[in-house]
């Protein structure tokens, strides 16, 4: 009988077990379709930035703005230091999302540091922020404000210091880790270079616009925005990427306590069916035994 309730407390656990991650499942369902929209929302005008960045930029202007001009390494007498910006949730239960981010962002760091660079790394979530100070690291800055709903502001505070220290010449590069997100079920960490501003792959030689102001002018308003721009979608994306990965999670989680749940009624119907088989033996034999 012992072991019967024993089973039976261990059905009544995994039952609510389950209830908890279903209801997870269900909550990261519902936040990853508006996360998935800001995405979305996002896409077109990330686009046209690139649009225009790629008609304007020209080699001979890329040598007259700051955030286009590549510094010379530390042996050459360029800036000693660079920035990496690490996007983690604040939460967890979400699979191996956040530990793969970290390990991009190590990987982007032992890389900077072998070609001779101090390394500021500046930490966007608590997950992320934990792991490096659990570590003994000393991190440039820390933000765990922000959550799953970011927003331009909060993308400008993160970055504008850093494209005031790049343009001063104190940084030579300033990389985004976050989560490219692809679909729900696809959200692999990617490192993404902000600055220096590297012209759009598909740009040419400069139209035949008239451009008033003039492309100086233009470039000058049209560049830290477009860093600005690449910040927030690291945020909306790393965002989505969180719940989509959660929401898969918790799917695993309630299939797999459906799974043990299973297993146990089993064991105990077997259990119990033995019990009775047993009591009705013990039944038997004893009225056999007054018989006889």
């Amino acid at each position: 009988m012992a072991k019967s309730r024993q089973l039976k407390g261990r059905i009544r656990s995994v039952q609510n077990t389950r209830k908890i991650t279903k209801t997870m499942e269900l909550v990261a369902t519902s936040k990853l379709k508006r996360a998935q929209d800001r995405v979305v929302a996002a896409r077109p005008y990330a686009e046209a930035l690139r649009q225009v960045l790629s008609d304007l930029i020209t080699p001979e202007l890329a040598e007259r703005f700051p955030l286009l001009r590549r510094p010379a390494p530390p042996a050459k007498g360029g800036p000693k230091r660079a920035a990496v910006i690490l996007l983690t949730s604040n939460r967890g239960l979400a699979g191996g999302f956040n530990a793969n981010l970290i390990k991009e962002a190590r990987r982007r760091m032992e890389a900077l540091e072998a070609e001779g660079y101090t390394v500021d790394l500046h930490g966007i979530g608590k997950k992320g922020i934990g792991y490096f100070r659990y570590l003994g690291r000393k991190l440039a800055a820390e933000r765990v404000d922000i959550g799953d709903r970011p927003t331009v502001d909060h993308a400008a505070e993160i970055v504008e210091p850093l494209i005031r220290a790049y343009a001063a010449g104190e940084l030579a590069s300033v990389d985004l880790v976050q989560a490219r997100f692809v679909s729900a079920l696809q959200t692999p960490p990617a490192t993404v270079r902000i600055l220096p501003v590297e012209a759009p792959a598909s740009a040419t030689a400069a139209r035949d616009y008239i451009l008033a102001p003039s492309a100086d002018a233009i470039l000058d308003q049209l560049l830290p925005l477009y860093v600005r721009n690449a910040v927030y979608r690291g945020l909306v994306e790393t965002a989505a990427g969180e719940h989509g990965a959660r929401r898969t999670a918790m799917k695993n989680a309630t299939d797999n306590a459906g799974d043990i749940l299973e297993l146990l009624k089993r064991t105990y119907n077997r259990q119990r069916q033995a019990q009775i088989t047993q009591e009705i033996a013990e039944i038997v034999g004893g009225a056999a035994a007054l018989q006889g």
